[in-house]
C-alpha cells in the first residue's frame, strides 16, 4: 500500500438514484476504487448524503453562527462553550463530526448529479451544515486550513451546458461549486471538475442526435477521473497551493451569511 501522505479520501454521494444507474455514482466508485486499491481502507471514509439525510438547519445553528462569528477567531474546540441551551447543542453536536470531517480529509471526493440546473438538495444540506462560520480558519493565522486540500468534483448533467450551448447559463451547478469551495478556502489549481454531459440522451427523445456525444463525453469523464485517482499528491509539501500570502477576500473563507 502506498503512503497516505495527501491525507484521507472524503467520499460523498448525492444522487437519489441508488438502482445502480447514476453516473456521478459510477465515476465517484471508479475514483474511489483506484484510490483505496493504492492506499487501502484506513483513510476512506463514504457518506450516502442521499440515503442519510444531514439534517437542515434549525435556529439553534443560526443563533449559534451569530454568536461565534461575534468572538472572532474561534477555535472548533470552543464553539460548543458559546453554545446556549439544547436547541444550540443539539445543532453543533450534529455539525462538528461533519466539520471535522471535511478537515481532516486531504481529498474530497464529491458524487454531483444536475438537479433542475443546480446541486441536489441533499448536497446542499452538507454543504449549509459543514459552512459554520470560522470552522475552516486558523485562528492564529487567519488563514484557511483547507489551503492544501484537494477537492474532486464529479459531475453529470442530462443535457449539455458547455461553452456556446444554448443552456450555458443555466449551469448554476459547477460555478456554484468552483465559489462554494473557493470561498472556504481551496485553491483553484486543487479543485478538480469532471463532468460527463448529456446523459440523457438515450432516454429523451429530443437528445437522440447526440447519443455519440453522450458516449465521448462519459469516456472522457472515466479517463479523466480514472487519472485523478493516481496522481500522485502530497498534502504535507508546501508549494503554491500553500497560501502564504492571503488576499483580502480570503481573510474570511467560511461563506455561512444570515
Amino acid at each position: 500500500m502506498g503512503d497516505i501522505r495527501g491525507g484521507g479520501l472524503l467520499h460523498l454521494d448525492s444522487s437519489a438514484d441508488r438502482r445502480g444507474d447514476s453516473v456521478t455514482r459510477a465515476l465517484g466508485g471508479l475514483f474511489a476504487r483506484s484510490w483505496r486499491e493504492r492506499y487501502g481502507d484506513a483513510g476512506y471514509r463514504h457518506r450516502d448524503l442521499a440515503a442519510e439525510p444531514v439534517p437542515p438547519l434549525g435556529s439553534g445553528f443560526v443563533s449559534l453562527g451569530t454568536r461565534t462569528e461575534r468572538q472572532g477567531a474561534v477555535p472548533l474546540a470552543k464553539v460548543a462553550v458559546l453554545a446556549e441551551g439544547a436547541d444550540e447543542e443539539r445543532e453543533w453536536a450534529l455539525t462538528l463530526p461533519l466539520v471535522e470531517e471535511v478537515r481532516a480529509a486531504g481529498t474530497l471526493l464529491l458524487g454531483v448529479p444536475m438537479y433542475n440546473f443546480g446541486v441536489p438538495a441533499a448536497l446542499k444540506a452538507w454543504i449549509d451544515r459543514v459552512s459554520f462560520p470560522g470552522a475552516y480558519t486558523d485562528p492564529d493565522s487567519g488563514r484557511s486550513v483547507l489551503g492544501r486540500t484537494r477537492v474532486v468534483v464529479v459531475a453529470a448533467c442530462g443535457g449539455g451546458y458547455g461553452p456556446g450551448t444554448p443552456r450555458e447559463g443555466c449551469d448554476f451547478q459547477v460555478p456554484y461549486l468552483r465559489a462554494f469551495f473557493g470561498a472556504l478556502g481551496v485553491p483553484d489549481e486543487e479543485l478538480h471538475v469532471v463532468r460527463a454531459e448529456l446523459t440523457r440522451a438515450g432516454d429523451i427523445a429530443a437528445l437522440a442526435p447526440f447519443k455519440d456525444l453522450a458516449a465521448d463525453s462519459l469516456a472522457a469523464a472515466r479517463a479523466a477521473v480514472a487519472e485523478l485517482a493516481v496522481r500522485p499528491y502530497d498534502r504535507s509539501a508546501v508549494g503554491p497551493h500553500d497560501r502564504s500570502a492571503v488576499r483580502p477576500h480570503d481573510r474570511r473563507p467560511d461563506a455561512f451569511h444570515m
